[in-house]
């Protein structure tokens, strides 16, 4: 074993405890980097398994009624690989010791085998029998929420008609992977359910004989999806037919497209920030561990030994830090990840998991760990490099202080001798000092950004729940319905009070950027269903004009008082230009708005309705249920205590676990800064303090020097962490937010104190430990010197 191996390995030993913090915070580093990638593609490679294994469509549309012979017109369409053609309708359900009103999504099954897209995975039973018009599949989510199992019975109002229905399946489906209904937000198992029947039966209920209401497409590789949907919406055009769209707007896909960026976004954002805390560290304990080892150096070169040999050993003293911390990162990441990867996976319903374990990953974790250690050393190597013999086996120079103070001004009368010794120290190491409160600083800074989700979070179930969307529910309707309606809803018993809305689905484009949105249609000075603007504050649409949503006109490029064209895909479809006169603030979606009695006049038509809002006496919500179900014009009934609690049950599932294990691997971070700043600063200052000790002060003097200076550091750089931590929070807000969901960025003071109070407690801890070797210290051996 080489002489400077051995010194390394003693050296090791000797500084365990400061190394093994260094390694943590570069494990902190690995294991979120190898959780959120790994997570991410295991999550995208089973989303890309369970779609080709059970064919999931590229395009969709829907028609009022088609016929048949329609498909084969749809299979010549250049670049169409197969089609699938069915009929879907909304029904509103009864189920058995529950009140609230349930929605179904009813789709036909073939007769004779599987259908040709979208298949199912059938966890239990069986399909429906040919004919059986009351036979019934049921999604897994929706029978765990009622306790189906083949068997069990429930009621279904199929086009105005009740009719009782048996479970006889229990499946999964690529297409309903994040399955919402009418009027929601977020999946409710509970409240909406797939339910596939018989072809046979629902033609004979819905009058759709050789007929169809939906039609599912898969696309040849390398096909234009644009081109394909322009021949589809024109076949269908005459037959009701409405816009046909592809997977990025299809709700299922959507959203776990949303949530798998998320992920993604996560791994770009964190981990660095964390690599480049462990590089920091790296650099402020190998610097003052080689002015510590001087004499060392300077003695070893006057030996022989090259300054590359002398650079090499304290490299390797870095790598094998570095090395400890990336397999501990990489089995916690890989632990870590396994378990986010099943918290998903159990969310989405995915009926089996593909876990990836990419050795590329591994590579990537180790390899941006390793350099961020060794540029972290790279001002101390150049400190070795540079150092001569003769004057490295010196003594350093004395530093020239300077006063700060007028000389006839002192702080001895207002403070104690042990104090003016720590402000002394560091008032005469300022670099030392800086580099210090920089570390602190950083570790507040993670902290800060790990936690700040909970706030934003909470802000925007304020927004949306509470100032804009007020209303208590808000009853769909299967098709547009004359205003006449909203009377009818106003008479159901407990309604307080009613506001109509109107949805129009159309192609919005500004030059070569286009998105498929909805226009809402809003009464003017709507009260259930505020419109807020970017400062919160409620909007009252313009009589002409177009308001969008921020997100929207971001994505557009479109400013205020510019104009945008339209392509309506309702009514007589044709395309308009409107301008944009309001920009409006949402949080869920990308969306625009209009006057009620404006898009009416666009869409040349009398005023009409999809959807009513309706503010409810809590005494009556049982005689509302009841009534709801009565109306065969309601499609869904949508309860906003239901969608806050499903958001925040969602929110705690994901989000809030997320926080919580990068706030975790914060916090270990933010101890191994503040420990290792307390050990170098004891490593430092060994000498002066058992010099204190031979002069006669009490162990308790020496160390209240030592500890006022950490403690005195440690506050003063939670402010700058405030700062930083700010900072990062809104590159990670920035980056996480999406046209699906996105938030503001809020940081309450809670986070802050939050995150100064682990920080103040790894110092707490940290000064346990120095505690225990300043009793320990032994002053002979401390004060000899090599001269």
């Amino acid at each position: 074993m080489r002489t400077l191996d051995i010194k390394l390995f003693r050296d090791l030993v000797r500084l365990w405890a400061q190394a093994l913090a260094i390694a943590l915070v570069i494990a902190g580093g690995v294991a979120t980097l190898i959780l959120a990638v790994g997570s991410y593609r295991s999550l995208d490679e089973t989303r890309a398994a369970y779609y080709e294994r059970y064919r999931f469509a590229d395009v969709f549309a829907a028609a009022r009624r088609a016929p048949r012979t329609l498909v084969d017109q749809i299979a010549e369409i250049s670049g169409v690989a197969s089609v699938d053609a069915r009929i879907v309708k909304l029904a509103l359900l009864d189920i058995p010791n529950y009140s609230e009103p349930a929605t179904g999504q009813v789709i036909s099954l073939p007769e004779l085998g599987e259908p040709a897209l979208n298949q199912l995975y059938m966890r239990e039973g069986r399909a429906p029998e040919p004919g059986r018009a009351d036979e019934a599949v049921v999604n897994e989510g929706f029978a765990k929420a009622h306790g189906f199992t083949p068997g069990s019975r429930f009621s279904a109002i199929l086009n105005g008609r009740k009719r009782e229905l048996v479970v006889v399946g229990i499946a999964l489906s690529p297409e309903f992977i994040y399955a919402v209904g009418p009027g929601d937000i977020m999946p409710d198992d509970r409240r909406f359910g797939i339910i596939w029947m018989s072809e046979r039966a629902l033609a004979s209920v819905y009058d759709l004989d050789d007929a169809f209401s939906s039609v599912a497409v898969k696309l040849l590789r390398g096909a234009s999806e644009r081109d394909v949907i322009m021949r589809l919406d024109a076949i269908l055009d005459r037959y009701g037919g409405r816009a046909a769209h592809g997977r990025k707007d299809q709700t299922s896909h959507a959203w776990l497209d949303h949530e798998l960026d998320m992920l993604s976004n996560m791994s770009r954002t964190l981990p660095p920030i964390f690599l480049l805390v462990s590089a920091f560290l790296v650099n402020l304990t190998l610097t003052r561990l080689v002015a510590l080892e001087r004499e060392q150096i300077g003695l070893m070169k006057a030996l022989g030994y090259r300054n590359a040999s002398i650079v090499t050993h304290y490299l390797k003293f870095v790598m094998v830090i570095a090395a400890i911390g990336i397999v501990i990162g990489a089995a916690t990441g890989t632990w870590l990840g396994i378990r986010i990867t099943n918290l998903f996976g159990d969310f989405f319903h995915f009926p089996f998991l593909v876990f990836t374990r990419s050795p590329d990953l591994y590579v990537v974790a180790a390899a941006l760990s390793l350099i961020a250690a060794a540029i972290g050393a790279l001002r101390a190597l150049r400190d070795v490099v540079r150092l001569a013999p003769a004057v490295a086996m010196q003594p350093p120079a004395p530093p020239r202080f300077r006063r700060l103070l007028p000389a006839n001004f002192t702080l001895d009368k207002f403070v104690s001798q042990p104090t003016m010794m720590m402000l002394r120290n560091i008032t005469r190491h300022p670099v030392r000092s800086s580099f210090t409160m920089l570390g602190m600083a950083l570790a507040t800074a993670i902290l800060v950004v790990s936690l700040f989700t909970r706030d934003t979070m909470e802000e925007l179930i304020d927004v949306t729940f509470f100032l804009a969307d007020r209303q208590d529910a808000t009853v769909s309707f299967v098709e547009k319905r004359p205003q006449d309606v909203i009377m009818q809803i106003a008479r159901l018993p407990g309604v307080l009070a009613v506001e109509p809305s109107r949805e129009v689905p159309v192609r919005i484009r500004n030059g070569t950027i286009e998105r498929r949105i909805v226009i809402s249609g809003r009464p003017l000075n709507a009260d259930l269903n505020r419109i807020i603007d970017a400062d919160l504050r409620p909007v009252v649409l313009p009589d002409m004009g177009l308001a969008l949503s921020s997100m929207l006109a971001q994505v557009l490029g479109v400013e205020l008082g510019e104009s945008v064209e339209i392509d309506l895909l309702e009514g007589t479809r044709r395309t308009v230009s409107l301008r944009v006169t309001a920009l409006i603030e949402d949080y869920f979606g990308i969306r625009g708005m209009m006057d009620a009695d404006a898009l009416a006049r666009l869409m040349r038509e009398a005023p009409t309705v999809n959807s009513v809002n309706v503010s409810l006496d809590a005494s009556a919500h049982d005689m509302f249920y009841a009534a709801v179900k009565g109306m065969p014009v309601v499609s869904g009934l949508a309860l906003q205590r239901v969608s806050l609690a499903n958001f925040r049950e969602a929110i705690a599932l994901l989000i809030t676990t997320m926080a919580g294990i990068y706030t975790g691997l914060a916090a270990v971070i933010a101890f191994g800064v503040v420990y290792n700043s307390a050990r170098i600063s004891l490593s430092e200052r060994a000498r002066e303090l058992a010099s204190l000790r031979v002069l006669g002060f009490t162990r308790g003097e020496v160390l209240r020097i030592l500890l006022l200076e950490l403690a005195l550091l440690t506050l003063l750089a939670q402010p700058p962490g405030w700062v930083m931590g700010y900072g990062l929070a809104w590159i990670m807000q920035t980056n996480l937010a999406g046209e699906l969901m996105r938030v503001r960025l809020v940081v309450e003071q809670p986070t802050y104190v939050f995150a100064s109070a682990i920080v103040i407690a790894a110092a707490v801890l940290s000064a346990l430990v120095v505690r225990r070797r300043i009793n320990r210290l032994d002053l002979v051996t401390v004060l000899k010197t090599r001269d």
